[in-house]
């Protein structure tokens, strides 16, 4: 017999499903969350959920917010089960199912006194992010872009923010009229420096409308860096009805993710911190090293596979990385020009790393698909692909591969695969990049045009040439043939 999802049924999922082991009611809030999506239950969430396993700290809990209809929507879901999420963790021997519980509420979406009224509120100590890549208004530089419309109305009306960033503005502002001390804010998304590029993007609103106080917040607020990492699939009817089926659980938006996690954070804190050490997060003064190392070989990879996988008709990730072509190609490429310009790690071999980002990508149980790792490539390329790209040419190394990548993404945006379906794109700047990729078949220049995507990398001969051939051969001899010809060392000319 089924259980639908809620605090009074709990003992009923523990049937098939571990359950907190704390009583919700013993909780406290001391974080408000921007952007309670399914990474965010599957990575802060559960840390936090492990930590107040032990009996610690249950003065840290989460209430959610949001500014975007999705965040509505998962406002809705969440609150007709008490805010508890059922996260389903799966590796190839195993697939779990635990009942977490570190949240107690979501605040109302598009009333913004209310999330101000909140974020004043002294028991609040943190507000951590996660927005997506493209959340944070940054260019291909990673420079904040304050002319962004959305950001200038919140410049021009400070009082009344529509945007995460003028929400985190005007709570500062409101905690320091009160005399309250400044929150941490802390991001948990995949950008390279994530804390200094969440600083700009706040300092940035605040100096529009008082530079004075964007002064006070750069001195007086902390921005911690953080690598954050767990490979976390979209939820649809298919996760919801294994759930029930499996597990005899009704969730209305159950969280699918593999077992490994990862979370290295830089302990550096406004109001002090819940004591995540005790549960796996690792504290360090720098995170740079393992971001670098993060982003470039499992983000790159991510993004570096999405591509050929989609003009092949591949939808699942562990199949693309079961044709022996993708994933030879990915390993070429990570060894050749991507491991070899990614800085040391303390403690850590970068082959034994991509060794790991294998086999996790192999996991047929996650059912990670395609189209999300295509997804938002306007944002994604430019922090996970073309860094590399860039770090190679100024070392003076060649950038076959990262160029094919390039080329494969302009393939990609022509709008149709190897065998002639229909791609269906999910990106915001969609419309500009099929009208450049479609250009670019007889003109590959026409799609290095945009600066706020490529950036240096468009202005270096070596990178056009290799860009250009990359995409005539993908065109003329398709999808299959030109991975094997960069295996085979004759795509360059």
């Amino acid at each position: 017999m089924t259980c639908k999802l809620s605090l009074a049924t709990l003992s009923d999922a523990a049937r098939t499903a571990a359950i907190p082991g704390y009583d919700r009611a013993s909780l406290k809030a001391g974080i408000v969350h921007f952007g309670v999506g399914n990474f965010h239950r599957a990575h802060q969430a559960i840390y936090l959920d492990d930590l107040f396993n032990t009996g610690a700290d249950h003065d840290w809990a989460i209430i959610g917010a949001g500014v975007l209809p999705s965040d509505a929507a998962m406002r809705e879901k969440l609150a007709a089960q008490d805010f508890l999420t059922t996260v389903v963790e799966q590796d190839n021997n195993k697939t779990a199912a635990r009942v977490t519980a570190p949240m107690i509420d979501i605040l109302p979406v598009g009333d913004p006194a209310a999330i101000i009224a909140r974020l004043a509120d002294p028991e609040i100590r943190i507000v951590s992010l996660t927005i997506t890549e493209g959340g944070y208004f940054i260019d291909a530089s990673g420079t904040f872009n304050p002319a962004h419309p959305a950001i200038a109305a919140d410049g021009d009306n400070p009082n009344a923010p529509k945007t995460v960033f003028g929400l985190i503005v005007a709570g500062l502002k409101a905690r320091r009229e009160k005399g309250i001390g400044p929150f941490t804010v802390m991001s948990c998304d995949n950008i390279p420096h994530n804390g200094t590029v969440t600083a700009n993007a706040v300092v940035g609103t605040a100096a529009l409308s008082d530079p004075g106080f964007a002064d006070w917040i750069r001195t007086n607020v902390a921005f911690p860096n953080a690598m954050v990492d767990r490979i976390t699939p979209a939820t649809g009817q298919r996760e919801i009805d294994f759930l029930r089926d499996h597990f005899e659980i009704e969730d209305n938006w159950p969280v699918y993710c593999e077992e490994f996690k990862q979370w290295v954070l830089e302990d550096k804190f406004t109001a002090g911190r819940p004591a995540l050490e005790k549960v796996g997060v690792t504290f360090v003064p720098d995170v740079t090293p393992y971001e670098h190392m993060k982003i470039r070989i499992l983000n790159g990879g991510h993004a570096a596979i999405a591509y050929p996988a989609a003009l092949m008709d591949i939808h699942f990730v562990h199949d693309s990385m079961e044709d022996p072509l993708i994933r030879a190609f990915l390993a070429k490429l990570e060894n050749d020009e991507i491991i070899p310009i990614v800085p040391p790690v303390p403690n850590t071999s970068l082959t034994d790393y991509f060794a790991l980002i294998e086999h996790r990508l192999l996991n047929p149980k996650i059912a990670d698909t395609i189209p999300r790792l295509a997804q938002d490539g306007s944002n994604r390329q430019p922090k996970f692909i073309l860094p590399s790209t860039l770090d190679n040419l100024r070392q003076g190394r060649d950038v076959v591969g990262l160029a094919l990548v390039s080329a494969l993404w302009c393939r990609y945006f022509a709008g149709k695969t190897d065998s002639g379906k229909d791609i269906v794109f999910n990106d915001a700047s969609a419309e500009r990049l099929h009208a450049a990729a479609v250009k670019a078949k007889d003109d590959p220049s026409a799609f290095l045009v945009f600066d706020d995507i490529f950036g240096d990398v468009a202005k270096s001969d070596l990178f056009r040439k290799r860009f250009a051939h990359a995409l005539k051969t993908l065109w003329e001899k398709g999808t299959r043939e030109t991975l094997q010809l960069y295996l085979d060392g004759k795509l360059a000319v």
